[in-house]
């Protein structure tokens, strides 16, 4: 089989982006975990369908998969490139529109100066939404993770996040300590894990390990959730930078009741064909 596609990035969190107008996805979790493989394939942190869409108020859908074959609900810096690459095909063009998500309608505005921002809509803290065991909904929580209490913050932009705070990012177990909040009981769908470091009220430094990926380079729900967790807190003002690893974006978020928004670039690398 001779499958086209795209390869992009949002800040290095890349992307194998493939044109499933016309016709559907047709990779099952093998093909895609095969595909992703950074020496066997393409290789990709996430897999991103674009897709017809069957609601009249969305111009297209957008599917997500992460580099293990399990689907996502979200993928913010996923959601730039789409929008990138649809108006690149003469799909889309300056201004705000729809995109129905694996997880609900987002709007998209695409910027003069070629960055792209995206509504990813209000945080949510509900445990349930996530979902989370907790008792009850809290700012801060500890869960147990082999026998040491660790304190996070929990939040659903889509997709589930525990976010860490920590006083030096660099110093951050990022593998060893992400691969276990994952998994945690506490998650029973397993979930992302920031590790945030607050520079000031206007800047957070974060890296994320991703469910169904590790660390990369970028993330940006993860981004979203280590905002909107500090913001709750009233650790940081409205608008905030986050730095990443591959780079940085600009997060706004007014507060409850408010949606948040996301602003940065997404880049082609190239195109190619793939031979399974």
């Amino acid at each position: 089989m001779a499958l086209a596609f795209s390869k992009m990035h949002g800040i290095g969190n890349d992307f194998v982006v493939l044109d499933c107008r016309h016709q559907p996805l047709a990779l099952d979790t093998a093909a895609i975990r095969k595909l992703g493989h950074r020496h066997f394939g393409v290789g990709f942190d996430q897999l991103l369908s674009i897709e017809p869409s069957e609601d009249e108020d969305c111009v297209f859908r957008y599917g997500v998969w992460n580099r293990d074959g399990t689907r996502s609900g979200q993928c913010g810096n996923g959601v730039r490139c789409v929008a990138a690459w649809l108006a690149r095909d003469g799909s889309l063009a300056q201004g705000l529109v729809r995109l129905m998500s694996p997880s609900g309608p987002v709007r998209v505005e695409l910027l003069a100066d070629s960055r792209i921002r995206v509504d990813m809509g209000e945080p949510c803290f509900t445990p349930s939404a996530l979902p989370f065991a907790a008792v009850a909904e809290c700012d801060r929580y500890f869960i147990d993770v082999q026998g040491c209490e660790i304190e996070i913050g929990a939040v659903s932009m889509g997709n589930p996040h525990a976010v860490l705070e920590v006083a030096d990012l660099a110093a951050a177990e990022v593998e060893a300590i992400g691969a276990q909040i994952e998994h945690a009981e506490a998650f029973p769908f397993g979930c992302n894990v920031g590790f945030a470091q607050l520079l000031s009220r206007s800047a957070i430094a974060l890296r994320v390990w991703e469910r169904g990926v590790g660390e990369t380079l970028a993330c940006g729900t993860g981004a979203c959730a280590a905002m909107a967790v500090m913001r709750r807190r009233d650790q940081v003002d409205a608008e905030v930078e986050i730095r990443l690893p591959g780079g940085a974006l600009m997060i706004q978020w007014q507060g409850p009741g408010h949606p948040l928004w996301m602003t940065g670039p997404a880049t082609f690398v190239f195109e190619g064909v793939w031979h399974e």
